[in-house]
């Protein structure tokens, strides 16, 4: 694949009528994939009630995932990201593909095939990143636990987002969007996307590679590796639908 200049994805997007993507609507993509994944656990079935502190005080209460948690107002209790931009930015993602509505339910669905491919092959030219002063915060990227026992040695002087209260110290890294280290807390699924997302921003070859292939199983995507194969087992397409099926009562 032809990799894009710097500026070809925006410019893509206006002519195709819309602004361009923001840095926080990816950041609100990847928490629709981490809702989702829960939804694995936790099918959507509570009917739309009261407003909650987060997903995970609410799944220790029920055994469903409320439908409130994709409202605005609690896609802005996860991410931090306020109400007015949740309801632009899935506008915009709708508008050119990275994001559907489910047809069923009505929710907010991410393009997860869409979203892999402009991560891996746009977002280090449209959102780029590099490490910066020394700093207290928390471990991204490769020094975070999704890949740091996989790429870190002792020696190297670890990314970081930037946070008063971070238990560490290292090179900063500006995060993807503002409430990345607010988000990251309340969800570790949503921390281990956005450290991929950001190795892929700032790494090397190695780097990149490797994360690219470990998110595109966070996305649940590892079944397109091997596709049309006429292996279902190391394809994974087993391994998806009993994802899929597991702890539901019924398929419709």
């Amino acid at each position: 694949m032809i990799v894009p200049n710097p500026g070809t994805w925006d410019k893509l997007l206006l002519e195709r009528g819309g602004d361009p993507v923001k840095s926080h609507d990816i950041g609100l993509l990847l928490k629709l994939v981490s809702l989702q994944k829960q939804e694995l656990r936790y099918p959507v079935g509570i009917p739309d009630g009261t407003a909650h502190s987060g997903v995970q005080e609410v799944l220790q209460d029920v055994s469903k995932l409320p439908v409130s948690v994709y409202s605005a107002r609690g896609l802005e209790a996860e991410t931090g990201i306020s109400k007015s931009q949740i309801n632009l930015s899935l506008n915009r993602c709708i508008d050119v593909g990275l994001a559907t509505k489910d047809r069923n339910l009505g929710i907010p669905r991410a393009n997860k095939k869409a979203l892999y491919e402009f991560i891996v092959y746009g977002i280090r030219y449209v959102f780029p990143a590099k490490p910066g002063r020394l700093t207290r915060g928390v471990a991204t990227a490769f020094a975070a636990p999704v890949l740091r026992d996989k790429l870190m040695s002792a020696g190297d002087l670890q990314p970081v987002w930037p946070d008063a209260i971070g238990d560490i110290k290292g090179l900063e890294v500006e995060p993807l969007f503002k409430s990345a280290v607010f988000a990251s807390r309340k969800d570790p699924e949503m921390y281990a996307l956005l450290a991929l997302v950001d190795a892929i921003r700032i790494g090397q070859a190695r780097e990149r590679n490797l994360a690219s292939d470990l998110l595109r199983q966070h996305l649940g995507l590892e079944a397109y590796k091997g596709r049309r194969s006429n292996d279902p087992i190391s394809s994974r397409d087993i391994e998806d639908i009993l994802n899929l099926v597991d702890g539901r009562d019924e398929l419709v």
